[in-house]
């Protein structure tokens, strides 16, 4: 075999190999995606918060919603994990769109988005072909795109003759070589090693630029494709990526990396010809006056997977159901917490501000959560876990996981206070709110707590807004009785089992004393276990406190 007849061989080995691999891949990919519907979503790699976030924080700068769900109530709801359950996306695009979604929201139906599940439903081999090209796409945290997007400045990152030039070198040497050139082998093989170098140190100092147009020129690339599948928005994508076709011709060398073998050859191509900066110059002079499209095609992108990724979560939520929008408060049949491997449901008649009491561990604060993070649900995702869930649209604020702000400077009780002075703020504007309390202004003394906290409540009763206040002060259901609604958490303490909780709500403020009986329970000292029933007995009959001799 003479040389000309080896170099042709091995090329075309290696493109049958690259055939074979991505053949392989493909394949690989699609069952994957088959297996995963219709169950508990995992992403072990991709879709860190921070990413997330800072892309909902970028759309906030050109978009407006009418309710956002802000820090403190996101991290007191834990609705990361709620996310984590929903998060069936295969995309970036999709993972982001869904975030968005959770974290704001307009007081209206979205009949999009119950317009595109129903399709799904109808359709899921469809659906399946679709979650397959946004697998293809892939993730990519911290992409920039959206930032890029609305930036909308043409970034140049050099000179595309240079480029050009570097690029077609080992090229040159080849066909040199083929030419009976021995000069050529050395010309390929010293270009080869230059442009992988030079690649390497330029792409350090253009990393954001390279990853947010290598994602943005692979997500046109899932659009065309996209755009050939019958959908209810097909005309519509099909319009808005019509003046973007031309830009994935050169979308090869910004194929999302999945870590395979073929990618792994891929990129170093992408080295050895300079393709990424060469590509680059094409895609942004096209790119500059098409960012409304740009944008308009990331947008239905988001909603084709988020309306997946919904029905999913329908599909393998035991109890779930559409809520109900309607005047008035809350109502729910079979309510239930989405974080809970054995949840216990509950019903819910919130028509008044109310107080939930009981001991700790009784299910106070799982309730509330519950029906806190089911609002959030019904108007984001018009997906709630429950029978039946009627609402009338509002903002959602908490006040629960506090904790001291060190950064700030400020105590227990001053973050106390400053959380739920936003949120009496947000009341203030006389818009519906559904705002939940736990252990109200715990971090002081037991007088100004229940002065103050009987205080709050009853302000919060003048305004068009909901309050669900979960304490251990049994004075405010008292104090309170004529103008809020009281349930409670009870536990029962036995010699046999010591402490349990059916974790079932029953009417009415809690009246158990159970506290001093697990003392007993516990075999503390008989003494004190007598002492301890006589001082709350005298507290019930006289209202004060006698001091001991």
């Amino acid at each position: 075999m003479d040389q000309k007849t080896f170099i042709v061989a091995m090329i075309l080995a290696v493109i049958v190999l690259l055939i074979g691999l991505e053949v392989h891949a493909r394949y690989k990919l699609k069952e994957s995606v088959h297996q995963k519907w219709g169950k508990l979503p995992y992403q072990p790699r991709f879709d860190k918060e921070e990413s997330l976030k800072d892309a909902w924080l970028t759309e906030k700068k050109f978009r407006s919603w009418a309710s956002e769900v802000d820090d403190l109530t996101w991290y007191d709801l834990d609705m990361f994990e709620v996310f984590e359950g929903i998060n069936l996306t295969y995309s970036s695009i999709g993972s982001e769109a869904l975030y968005q979604r959770l974290r704001s929201f307009d007081f209206t139906e979205d009949k999009r988005l119950e317009r595109l599940i129903a399709f799904y439903q109808e359709e899921p081999l469809v659906r399946e072909k679709i979650q397959y090209q946004f697998a293809r796409l892939g993730k990519k945290d911290g992409n920039f795109t959206k930032q890029y997007l609305a930036d909308g400045k043409s970034k140049k990152i050099g000179h595309i003759g240079l480029f050009t030039f570097l690029g077609f070198l080992p090229l040159i040497g080849v066909l040199l070589l083929l030419l009976g050139q021995v000069f050529g082998v050395y010309l390929a093989i010293g270009s080869l090693v230059f442009n992988t170098i030079y690649y390497q140190v330029k792409k350090q100092t253009l990393e954001t630029e390279l990853n947010s147009m290598g994602y943005l020129v692979s997500t046109i690339t899932t659009a065309n494709q996209l755009a050939n599948i019958k959908t209810p928005f097909q005309e519509e994508l099909r319009q808005n990526v019509k003046p973007l076709r031309d830009i994935p011709k050169f979308g090869i060398s910004f194929r999302v990396k999945s870590g395979s073998e073929a990618e792994i050859i891929f990129d170093y191509v992408n080295m050895m010809f300079m393709l990424p900066f060469i590509s680059y110059h094409f895609v942004i002079s096209k790119l500059e006056k098409k960012t409304a499209e740009a944008m308009k095609v990331w947008e239905l992108l988001g909603e084709l997977e988020v309306a997946a990724a919904v029905l999913n979560y329908r599909t393998y939520m035991p109890i779930n159901c559409q809520p109900q929008f309607a005047k008035g408060g809350v109502e729910a049949e079979d309510c239930y917490h989405p974080l809970l491997a054995e949840a216990v449901v509950n019903p819910v008649d919130w028509h008044k501000n109310t107080l939930v009491t009981g001991s700790n561990a009784s299910g106070k604060s799982t309730y509330v959560k519950s029906i806190a993070i089911n609002c959030i649900l019904a108007q984001s995702i018009q997906t709630v876990l429950a029978e039946r869930f009627t609402l009338e649209h509002g903002h959602v604020l908490t006040s629960m996981a506090i904790e001291d702000d060190l950064f700030e400077g400020d105590s227990y009780f001053v973050s106390e206070i400053k959380s739920i002075k936003r949120l009496l703020d947000q009341v203030a504007s006389k818009e519906r709110c559904y705002c939940f309390i736990d252990e109200i202004l715990k971090g002081t003394n037991t007088i100004e707590r229940i002065a103050s906290s009987a205080a709050v409540v009853n302000w919060l009763s003048d305004y068009p807004s909901l309050a669900f206040v979960a304490t251990h002060d049994i004075e405010l259901t008292e104090i309170l009785k004529n103008e809020c609604e009281n349930v409670h958490f009870e536990e029962q303490v036995t010699p046999e089992k010591g402490i349990s909780f059916d974790f079932q709500l029953k009417a009415g403020p809690a009246i158990t004393r159970n506290a001093i009986a697990l003392l007993k329970v516990l075999d503390y000292p008989d003494k004190l276990v007598k002492n301890a029933k006589e001082e709350a007995t005298f507290f019930d009959h006289n209202r004060t406190w006698r001091v001991f001799e």
